[in-house]
Formats: structure tokens, sequence, C-alpha cells
């Protein structure tokens, strides 16, 4: 969909009334930037889906207006897109900051996609595209060097925080306070904020804190060996977590390929040090218990995680021992309580201690502001507008409330969706056009192939199998040669439902002699016909209803077989 050129405009691909895929775009007369290029996780009923991405459909059809790609900070839900991008539209430039490069150049050697323009930028930097000029200022969050960006057009300024939080004693670098006021005294027109965490009152728990609490474990467990799961991209835990092993004369195994991956870049980027600590799995199995931590992925119960794996005993180059001690150093994402109290359960049974956030253990803080924390952006940054994202739609609203208590006018907030656009033209902003819109999903290499009558289709053969009907006809003579073969998957046990099976043989059989009485009968309405009216008789039996699948094989005289 083309866009007028008049006044500024703000395009959002993705992150509204959701948390992930975060995307959107400012473009000016002719020229446009985009901001982040996440994915998304697919939820339980997206079977086989891989990632979810935002509709690139604007873009393509603008692609000559595109200047360059930003990023925020090197999370998924910020630059896992950016390969799939890359792959459909041609960037002119990514500008990131260093870490987030390292890890974006990792995604695209794993998937052999060459680019040349990926370029590192800092709080200092200042770019120029037309007459959009771009600046920026550091942020605190999980991972290092996240960054807010201000563009300003002549019609005026937008700002977006990115993920924040502040912490006054955290970890890494202290936020940039001084240049979010600075930023407010010039003028701020939009505040695009994030609005993760904006339902927790109050201020979000310090990471020194939560360091505190961590490095306790150490104390209270000196004999014992560390199995500590977080996040892989929180790289200021690992930070401290490589610190705490430096003090307590402990050495670190690694498992799980993405800790693996975020650490090597760390180490390389000065992020991390003590990498003289790293030992292998061999190394880690030969030492005393108090001598080694396990730093892994799964802490939010992810099957194929290393922790699931080694609290199910499957992990090949490790074993639980009974005095283990486990540490989930990390909160349930929403829709994940399930899978890790099932692996927490595992644990247990096998005698090990486990050890969870809870509130008199402060094992781990979000990266994310909380209702105050917004409030102190909002102050700081005195918008006239107020756009919140990255959130569902309670989140968004009561982050617009949250704006509403800050002084801001209830007309000047903006509640969007996918697809929306605000306009913004001599520094007044108006709600601009929707344009249509859908999420598109990576099934493995495939990228928006999969549609709904797909997943629909996987979403049936989950619930009740499918049914293959295998028929040997003479289309030539209207004459089925021998009774139709049946068979299933996910449906029915063969062995143990004969009886079913021999019924629904012989209404397949008397369906297809009835349809090969008519002599005009072909492939297509036979096909159409044998499916409608056995998932009928089928359902009768049942109450299911299994994909039906016929596999038509015109025998001829000359023994040649066509399948249909």
């Amino acid at each position: 969909m083309k866009t007028k050129p008049n006044g500024t405009k703000i395009i959002v691909l993705g992150g509204l009334g959701e948390v992930g895929k975060n995307m959107y775009c400012v473009m000016h007369k002719d020229q446009i930037i985009i901001i982040d290029a996440g994915v998304s996780f697919p939820e339980s009923e997206l079977l086989g889906i891989d990632y979810v991405l935002p509709d690139f459909t604007f873009l393509k059809e603008n692609q000559e207006k595109i200047k360059a790609l930003l990023i925020t900070h090197g999370h998924e839900d910020h630059i896992g897109g950016i390969p799939f991008l890359l792959q459909s539209i041609s960037i002119p430039a990514i500008y990131a900051p260093n870490h987030a490069k390292e890890l974006i150049a990792v995604k695209l050697e794993d998937r052999n996609i060459r680019y040349d323009n990926l370029y590192v930028y800092d709080e200092n930097t200042k770019l120029q595209f037309g007459q959009m000029n771009v600046e920026f200022f550091r942020t605190t969050h999980s991972i290092p060097d996240s960054h807010g960006i201000a563009i300003t057009t002549p019609d005026g300024t937008i700002v977006t925080t990115g993920d924040f939080k502040f912490d006054l004693t955290p970890i890494g670098p202290m936020a940039n306070l001084y240049k979010m006021a600075t930023l407010g005294e010039r003028g701020v027109d939009l505040l695009i904020s994030d609005s993760t965490n904006v339902l927790n009152e109050g201020f979000s728990t310090s990471e020194s804190r939560v360091d505190d609490a961590v490095g306790e474990m150490f104390d209270r467990y000196p004999t014992n060996r560390l199995i500590i799961a977080t996040f892989a991209s929180n790289i200021y835990r690992v930070k401290h977590i490589f610190e705490t092993c430096f003090k307590h004369n402990r050495k670190i195994c690694i498992f799980g390929r993405s800790m693996e991956n975020n650490i090597k870049i760390s180490i390389e980027g000065g992020y991390i040090d003590h990498k003289e600590l790293l030992v292998t799995p061999e190394e880690a199995n030969k030492l005393k218990p108090g001598e080694v931590a396990i730093l892994c992925t799964g802490s939010q119960g992810e099957p194929l995680a290393a922790l699931s794996r080694i609290a199910n005993g499957t992990h090949k180059q490790i074993k639980l021992r009974p005095d283990d001690v486990v540490v989930f150093s990390s909160s349930a994402i929403p829709g994940n309580a399930l899978s890790i109290s099932k692996t927490i359960n595992k644990l247990c049974l096998q005698g090990v201690k486990v050890f969870t956030n809870k509130a008199l253990s402060d094992l781990h803080t979000s990266g994310h502001a909380n209702e105050e924390e917004l409030k102190l952006m909002i102050r700081l940054l005195k918008p006239t507008y107020l756009m919140p994202f990255h959130g569902d739609y309670r989140m968004l609203k009561k982050h617009a409330n949250v704006g509403i208590e800050c002084g801001i006018p209830k007309e000047n907030t903006f509640v969007l969706k996918n697809g929306d656009s605000l306009s913004l033209v001599n520094h007044h902003i108006e709600k601009g056009e929707s344009m249509p819109g859908a999420d598109i999903y990576v099934d493995g290499n495939r990228i928006g192939e999969i549609g709904g009558a797909v997943l629909k289709d996987r979403k049936i053969m989950a619930s009740d199998g499918i049914l293959v009907i295998i028929i040997n006809v003479d289309m030539k003579n209207k004459e089925l040669l021998i009774k139709p073969n049946i068979t299933t998957r996910g449906f029915v046990l063969i062995n143990e439902n004969e009886e079913l099976l021999h019924k629904i043989e012989k209404q397949a059989e008397s369906i297809i002699k009835n349809l090969l009485a008519d002599p005009k009968m072909n492939f297509a309405t036979m096909k159409s016909e044998i499916m409608s009216q056995m998932i009928s008789y089928v359902y009768e039996l049942t109450e299911r209803k299994p994909i039906i699948l016929p596999v038509i094989l015109d025998i001829k005289k000359s023994n040649q077989t066509t399948t249909v």
C-alpha cells in the first residue's frame, strides 16, 4: 500500500497487541527509516511453525524509499526478523549497537546471507537521511548496548525508548538520564514507549539485588555443583555469574547453543571477563562438585533446551547428581508456567534442590520498566503525544492511562494495532490510514507459504489424525478392481479396531461403486465425493473428523498406473 508523502508518518508493522516482532517505520516525504525487525515465537496452536514475522507488504511496495534499518538492541523480538527481511527486501544499510551488530552477523552467517552494509553506532553517533536527523541515547536493559532513538524531521521529534528500565545500581553502564532530559527540554512531540511491565506497580528490582541473591547460592552451597538456568541474552546476569565463579574458584561449563553464542560474542566484545574459567563438559565431569558451575538454557521449560534434557536424563554429556542445586534465575514468560512446572517436578523427583524466583528470593528481575519507571520516562522526555508499544492490548491501554496521569491529554494518547499509522504535521499528530496485514509464518526455509488452510489441516491431524483410502480402479471400464485399502495415522490403532476399519472399508467400497456407475465420472469429482461422504460416515461412527485422503490408482490393461 503506497502512502501519501505529506508530513511525517509513523507506520506500525509489529509489536502492538503482542509482546514480540517489534517493527515500525518513520517516513518523511519519500524516505523511510525502519526501526527494529523482530520475530515472535509461535503459540501452541501454530503447529510446525518456527517463527512469526511482521507483514512486509508496506516495505515491499515502498522499497525505493527505504534508507536504513535502525536497531535498538540485540534481543530476538527486535533483530530476529532481519535474515528474513533481507531475503525479501533490499535494505541499503543497517545500524546497530556493537553487541547487537555481532549477534546479527552470526544470524546472517548461519543462513548464508552476505551483507556488507552493517554498521555500528553508539550514543554519540548522529545520522542524517534527507530531512530526518537521528540521534541515540543509552538505556538500561538486560542486554548490553541498549539504546533509545530520537528522530527529528521538519514536522517534529519522535522518540522511541526501545526496551528499557531505570536501574540506579546497574551491573552495566547507567542510562543517560541527562540526554533524556535534554531531549525533553528541546521538545518531544511523540514518545513511543515500552509497555511490557506497565501492569507491575512501583519500581523494578535492581540487577544488583539479583546478583546478591544469586551470589548467596554460592555461599550457601560451597561443596555442591550449581546448575544455573537463565536467559541466554541476559548478558549482565551472565557477567555476574562469571565474576561470582571467579571469586569462589569455580569453573564454568556452558550448555545450550544460544548461551554459547551470546557468551562468545560478549567475551570478544569485552562485556564479560574471565574466559579462562570456561571448561568443556568432559573437564567439568572430572571436577569436584564445588569446583564447577553449569550455566545453561531452558529456564522456560523448552523441551529441547539443555535443562529439560538434563531433567529428563537424556542429555549425553551431563547427568544429575543427588546433591546438585538447580537455580532458575528467570521468571516465567506468560504461557510457559506449565512447562516450567513440569521441568521443576522432574528435577525434584531426582532429589536435587531447586530454587526459583520468589518474593523473598530475588533470583531474577525483568529488563523492562514498571509503572513508576514509565512515569519517570514521561517526565524526563515531556512528550506532547504518547504511543505505547511492545505489549498486548491491556498493557497498551494501561500505559496510555499512565500517560494521562502524567498530564498528557487523553486525546493525545494512541492505543493502536499493527497496520495502523500516525501522521505528524507541524507538531500536530492525528491517526492516519490503516493498512491490512497478516502474520507471516516461517516453517523451516519457507517464508509465508503456510496459510490458514495448512494450519487447519495440521490441527485436525493433531486432534483427529488422518485416514487414507487407497483405491485401485480401471477408470476406462469404470470398475473397482479390489477392495479399498484403509490405513490410518493418529486416528485409531489398526490392530485394536479391526471391526471399525472393516465398516469404513465396506462403506468406502459402496461409495466408490456408486460413483463408478456414472459414465461421466472423473478423478477430481470422484476424489471430492469420497472425501465428503466418508467424513460424514466416519463422524457418525466415531464423533471424530480425521483428514480423509483418497489415493486413486488407475490400473490400465497395459499395466500402466496413474495416481491421483
